[in-house]
């Protein structure tokens, strides 16, 4: 294709050049007969027709002829035809002969008329035409070579850009979806490549919403568990081990162990889903934040209806601000629902409870305080898949990586109310974090706690116990 550009370019060139050859030889031609004219208006002397026929020119061969004066004619290569017609129409003119052209001039000189005749041979229009097409050979040549690194460059970027398309495709469809390309190489690659980034774009964000309403959904069925479990447990004793019982009474107890364990297990599922899930949607999607206040909010229009159901005095404190956390939402509603859930597991119903949130040091804090009989080993507690209750110590383990994943932490300690007290902090994302006594920060807000008035009955101070 280079090939042919250059060729279609250098052909009405080289033809030019030679047109403009032609006519410059032409011209000197009618140069040399122009000395000899204005000799011949001067003097018809032979002579001197002689000395101005000499003077017009070195090469014999391309002397100029005065024809129709008796002077030597011998050099004449013009027709007799054509002398005649340049007297009659009185004008120049240039006729082909063999060898090339003759230019005939007429003179007119009294009663007659002479006509000067110059020979321009063949090889005078192609003087230099040798070095002219090594010149046009060697720019056809350049131009070939220009266009055959110019297509080999566009070529190289149009099998750059497919290869690393290529390479991206194969890596989505092994389950990376972090891969992206470099839209490059001509425009419609180019375009293929932004359209391959949206597409992995969107795919990265179906997943995450899936995978988020999964969790949602497991952090949903969690909360109405709880209230299976806590009505499953009121329900009379599952022992068939002491005393003599009918059939039927041993068919109900082993029925009501049945949904007890069942419900257990359901609840370590769906742990362990809500735990994995939001793990990875946590690494998939990056740093998020959430308002502390409107999720406690939100979680505790659940849990006060559980707390109405089993007579449990409770209050919340601290969350008509916003407070901004740098945790998902998700995250903390499932450690929050998990440390909540824990006081009605193992406190008894018509247990007080309450839900404060503060902001001081550089850290939010949210604080879960009941009226129960506390926690002996707050240490091992915290440690994970360990509790004083015989569980798995899950719920805790939920709120401690919840305030690890915000630069916080949890600790425990002894209620207000008498129970347990415990304390998740976590990091200020608008203020800079500062050490700060985690317990001396408890005490705090505990004080804040007394100074506040309480709305309807006041609540039993119940004596610390260490069961």
């Amino acid at each position: 294709m280079g090939a042919l550009v250059a060729l279609a370019f250098l052909i009405p060139l080289a033809t030019s050049l030679g047109d403009r050859a032609r006519e410059e030889a032409i011209a000197d031609a009618a140069r040399r007969s122009a000395m000899v004219t204005g000799a011949l208006a001067v003097s018809t002397e032979p002579e001197v027709v002689r000395r101005a026929v000499a003077a017009s020119g070195d090469d014999p061969a391309t002397r100029p002829v005065v024809h129709g004066l008796g002077v030597d004619e011998s050099g004449g290569r013009a027709a007799a035809a054509d002398l005649q017609r340049a007297r009659a129409d009185g004008r120049s003119l240039v006729v082909d002969v063999d060898g090339g052209v003759v230019r005939l001039d007429p003179v007119v000189l009294g009663d007659r008329t002479a006509v000067v005749e110059v020979f321009v041979p063949e090889s005078a229009p192609g003087d230099g035409a040798a070095s002219r097409w090594l010149l046009l050979l060697g720019v056809a040549a350049a131009l070939v070579g220009a266009a055959v690194l110019v297509v080999d460059r566009v070529a190289a970027r149009a099998v750059d850009s497919a290869r690393a398309l290529v390479r991206a495709a194969l890596a989505v469809g092994d389950g990376d979806l972090a891969v992206r390309v470099e839209p490059s190489g001509p425009r419609e690659l180019a375009e293929a490549g932004y359209a391959f980034n949206r597409m992995a774009d969107r795919l990265v964000a179906a997943r995450t919403e899936e995978r988020e309403l999964v969790a949602d959904l497991s952090h949903r069925l969690r909360t109405p568990l709880t209230v299976l479990r806590l009505d499953a447990e009121a329900l009379e004793s599952d022992d068939t081990s002491v005393g003599s019982f009918s059939e039927a009474e041993l068919d109900r107890r082993r029925g009501i162990r049945r949904i007890r364990q069942a419900i257990v297990t359901l609840e370590g599922e769906i742990d362990v889903l809500i735990k994995t899930t939001r793990k990875t949607v946590a690494h998939e999607a990056g740093p998020a934040m959430c308002d502390v206040s409107e999720v406690v909010r939100d979680r505790m229009v659940f849990w006060a209806a559980l707390a109405g159901d089993q007579n449990r005095p409770h209050r919340v404190i601290g969350a008509q601000l916003r407070i901004p956390a740098p945790v998902p939402r998700a995250e903390l509603a499932a450690a929050l629902d998990a440390v909540v859930g824990n006081v009605f597991r193992y406190t008894p119903q018509g247990t007080a409870f309450e839900v404060a949130v503060s902001r001081r040091d550089g850290y939010v804090a949210i604080r879960i305080d009941d009226a129960g009989p506390g926690i002996a080993n707050p240490d091992r507690a915290l440690r994970r898949g360990a509790s004083d209750q015989g569980s798995t110590g899950l719920g805790l383990d939920i709120a401690k990586r919840v305030a690890l994943q915000a630069n916080g932490s949890v600790s425990i300690d002894r209620a207000r109310l008498g129970g347990a007290s415990v304390v998740m902090l976590l990091a200020d994302p608008e203020a800079t974090p500062r050490p700060v006594n985690r317990f001396g920060l408890v005490g705090r807000m505990a004080r804040e706690a007394r100074e506040q008035k309480t709305a309807g009955r006041r609540w039993p101070r119940r004596r610390p116990t260490d069961a």
